[in-house]
């Protein structure tokens, strides 16, 4: 009788602290021994020559998901879970956004409803909270926290999402005292709509001028705002997208000063560039998206504070919309960009692309790519008990890299509803040629093995700042406003 149900073998093993030969054995759909020579299993995979990484975890996605102006994404739980598998993920956490007047368990029922009969790879949510009513600040997030849904996003631009600092400071206080973590889409809105206009109306239409009409300043000025407004009440937060070198030193030395900071950049930013949306007729307008791309000098500095940890997370930012009517052209065959839709998909490409460019080319180790994959989201957003690592205990879900294999990015390969890539062209070296979730092996021999459905959703923990010591303004330490105990 057979010990395990799967034993992987011959391959190198990596987390994000730790690199070893040896075997990997699953029973159960969990890890249950790694070490030499186990014994017997009912399948067993080589992976001689090959690298043996945990799932890739992509906690930025956006998935079956309505837009503020009712704008549905390309793809829903199925092709993007699928597309994600595809690129070596086991796990997604996309987002259920609330828009004004909806109520979060409504929000949340109908995103379950959208992704059980679904996807095919495990999954949770990040709630968009866009109506932080009193309701929605002191019944439904603490549920929805209870629940295991631990982290909501909120905006600072955008008129149909955006919350004003009055109400970021409400819902930083309801993250602090339920051990939540708030991500933060910081870009200064009347900054964003003054160069919107003015391009405009001088006949600056086209969608290459996107790039211009969201100013590096209105990315800094917003991430400092959010940045003192949560350290005001010493609540965690996560800033994304980040797109500038500005940007990246005020999170880098919140981060200094002890403050409960974290940091995410894109493969757009590191990987594209402005001058690339310089295309004929409309074609610029498939390079749209909030933050915009930047210049070249900016992709260096990205890459850079992605190699010293400035940045904990990397992410896709999947926002899929097609190029045509039902996407980016919503709005017309000739729409000014202000009104192309935002957004560009990439949650197939986001790890390839990193292991090429990054761990291939020495710009990054191994282990700092597993960490990026999967082992800091995992901490960062409470999945750490189940997810992230090849350990004992964990869920068996496995990536199995050949860094041999050398592609080159064609549209009609990747899996996502997607009829163009932003990566069309490019040659990629290494790619995970088997994939393992619970257990199971979905993707082999570049073929779908996982049925709808097959993903579950997975609970997440509170957030643990051990190690960002963080401190309360002195206007709300007890120690130092004459003994004042104010109720967050």
């Amino acid at each position: 009788m057979s010990n395990f149900d799967l034993v992987i073998r011959g391959g190198t093993v990596a987390n994000s602290a730790e690199t070893f030969t040896g075997y990997v054995a699953i029973r159960d759909g969990r890890i249950v021994a790694i070490g030499n020579d186990l014994g017997d299993a009912k399948q067993v995979i080589d992976a001689t020559g090959k690298y043996v990484l945990p799932g890739g975890i992509e906690a930025h996605c956006h998935i079956e998901q309505e837009s503020s102006s009712g704008l549905m994404t390309s793809d829903d739980y199925y092709s993007g879970s699928v597309s994600a598998a595809f690129g070596g993920n086991t796990c997604i956490v996309p987002f259920a956004a609330q828009h004004r007047g909806q109520r979060l368990s409504d929000v949340l029922e109908l995103y379950h409803g959208r992704a059980a009969p679904k996807s095919v790879i495990d999954y949770s949510f990040h709630l968009i909270v866009s109506d932080p009513t009193d309701e929605v600040l002191h019944e439904e997030l603490p549920k929805a926290i209870s629940e295991g849904i631990t982290s909501f996003k909120i905006y600072m631009t955008y008129d149909r999402l955006i919350v004003d600092d009055s109400q970021m400071l409400d819902i930083f206080a309801v993250a602090k005292k339920h051990g939540a973590l708030t991500m933060i889409h910081a870009e200064n809105n009347a900054m964003i709509k003054w160069m919107s206009g003015r391009l405009v109306d001088q006949g600056h239409g086209a969608p290459k001028y996107h790039a211009l009409s969201h100013p590096r300043t209105a990315e800094s000025e917003a991430i400092n705002r959010a940045v003192a407004l949560a350290s005001f009440v010493d609540a965690p937060i996560l800033i994304v997208h980040v797109s500038t070198e500005a940007g990246a030193r005020i999170i880098a030395k919140a981060r200094y000063d002890g403050r409960k900071v974290f940091g995410e950049t894109c493969p757009q930013y590191m990987f594209l560039n402005a001058e690339q949306m310089d295309l004929p007729g409309m074609h610029g307008a498939k390079l749209c998206c909030s933050p915009p791309l930047r210049d070249r000098a900016s992709q260096e500095e990205i890459w850079r504070c992605l190699q010293n940890g400035t940045f904990q997370v990397y992410s896709s930012d999947h926002a899929p919309y097609r190029f045509d009517e039902t996407g980016k052209l919503n709005a017309g065959p000739e729409p000014e960009f202000p009104k192309i839709a935002n957004g560009l998909p990439g949650i197939e490409m986001r790890l390839p692309l990193l292991f090429s460019e990054g761990f291939i080319k020495g710009r990054i180790t191994l282990n700092h790519f597993v960490a990026l994959a999967a082992g800091n989201v995992s901490k960062i957003y409470g999945l750490d008990h189940v997810k992230g690592s090849i350990t004992e205990g964990k869920d068996a879900d496995i990536a199995i890299w050949d860094p041999d294999v050398t592609r080159e990015v064609r549209a009609e390969d990747l899996h996502d509803n997607m009829a163009y890539t932003p990566y069309e062209g490019m040659t990629v070296t290494g790619w995970p040629t088997t994939v393992i979730q619970r257990g199971d092996v979905i993707i082999e021999n570049k073929e779908l093995q996982a049925k709808r459905g097959a993903g579950e959703f997975v609970p997440r923990r509170t957030i643990d700042c051990t190690g960002m010591p963080g401190r309360l303004a002195p206007e709300l330490d007890p120690a130092k406003n004459f003994g004042v105990e104010l109720e967050l």
